[in-house]
């Protein structure tokens, strides 16, 4: 039975494309430098990505943490949005391997008001206060906005004015860069240091992400990622199909957005279904429903039994996201099942 997965867009498959680049690829041994394709990958991604070394890592979260270790000292405050990835969803890693503190700026979606964070920017001068020492962007960010081009420039410059570096949580970077009509993603990575991207999620590749900037921070990188045992081996496996998600992939970025806006169309028209319609700016659909506690809580499976995947309500609201596998038709069906469970008593 194939099912209509909107869990996220983590559970892409990778392609056949994908597949056979895997079983072929040619390989050595990364922590002595010389699996050919894990060079190739990371010297494309920091090309692509308008940095000058990139570093391969298992995911986003790894990224992110091998980042905050190579831009931080234990003690260090890191400024970010309080709704972040970093700060919700990656288990206080900050704490545990960075050892720093965060700081959270007047914010909303992860648009961070610039006078708010130059406000937390703090120095070393006063010993009852951690310094400030980065400020961590996320676009797109976890809650479907997207952050526009002209606040990332204000942060950075902001930033930079103090001498505190600028890390991107850029997860869904090309979802970001479609929904600002941005052909060439180094324009939104010109506005930070080090940028991490995830290969997977819509763009398919089973594993992994990278994380690319100056040359120095990713060595440190590099040996914060060995640190949190993720020194590979034959590696170029993986990084077969992650060229592929670069490459290929990143175009058909915007046909997983408008199927989120199709979505999203038909299940605001249901009743007792609330969409949240100002935040389909990439591939996620956001709404609240009219349904009590027992309701709520027999919507994941119900919806399973009948072909659909969802997840179930989560700080009030439920999310659906559109991917690879999720076609137009797919949409239409997933509304109609939603009409049918909302009907019933």
């Amino acid at each position: 039975m194939r099912y209509i997965d909107l869990r996220s867009d983590t559970v892409t498959q990778p392609t056949q494309a994908m597949r056979d680049a895997m079983a072929a690829a040619p390989v050595g041994d990364d922590v002595f430098g010389d699996d050919p394709t894990l060079i190739e990958l990371e010297s494309y991604a920091a090309e692509r990505l308008g940095k000058e070394a990139a570093l391969y890592v298992t995911s986003g979260m790894q990224g992110n943490a091998c980042a905050l270790m190579a831009h931080t000292r234990r003690g260090d405050c890191v400024i970010i949005d309080p709704h972040s990835h970093i700060a919700d969803h990656e288990a206080g890693s900050y704490g545990q391997l960075a050892g720093v503190s965060l700081r959270f700026p007047q914010s909303v979606c992860g648009t961070m008001d610039p006078d708010s964070v130059r406000a937390c920017l703090t120095d070393d001068s006063d010993v009852q206060v951690a310094p400030a020492a980065l400020v961590v962007m996320e676009n797109a960010h976890s809650s479907g906005a997207v952050v526009p081009l002209d606040n990332m420039r204000a942060v950075y410059e902001i930033a930079h004015e103090a001498g505190i570096p600028v890390h991107l949580d850029g997860a869904r970077l090309f979802n970001a860069a479609a929904a600002l009509g941005v052909s060439d993603v180094r324009e939104l990575t010109q506005y930070c240091d080090t940028v991490m991207c995830c290969l997977s999620k819509g763009l398919c590749a089973p594993v992994g992400s990278v994380l690319a900037g100056p040359k120095d921070v990713i060595w440190r990188a590099r040996r914060a990622r060995r640190i949190l045992g993720g020194g590979l081996r034959q590696g170029g496996v993986l990084a077969a199909a992650g060229l592929i998600a670069l490459r290929d992939m990143t175009a058909r970025i915007p046909e997983d957005h408008e199927n989120a806006k199709y979505l999203g169309s038909l299940l605001d028209a249901i009743d007792g279904v609330h969409v949240y319609t100002d935040r389909i700016q990439i591939d996620m659909v956001f709404f609240t429903a009219d349904w009590d506690a027992d309701k709520a809580a027999r919507f994941p499976g119900w919806m399973l039994e009948r072909g659909a995947k969802v997840t179930g309500c989560m700080g009030g609201e439920y999310r659906m996201v559109c991917h690879y596998g999720v076609t137009r038709a797919d949409c239409e069906t997933t509304a109609q099942l939603v009409r049918r469970f909302a009907a019933e008593g």
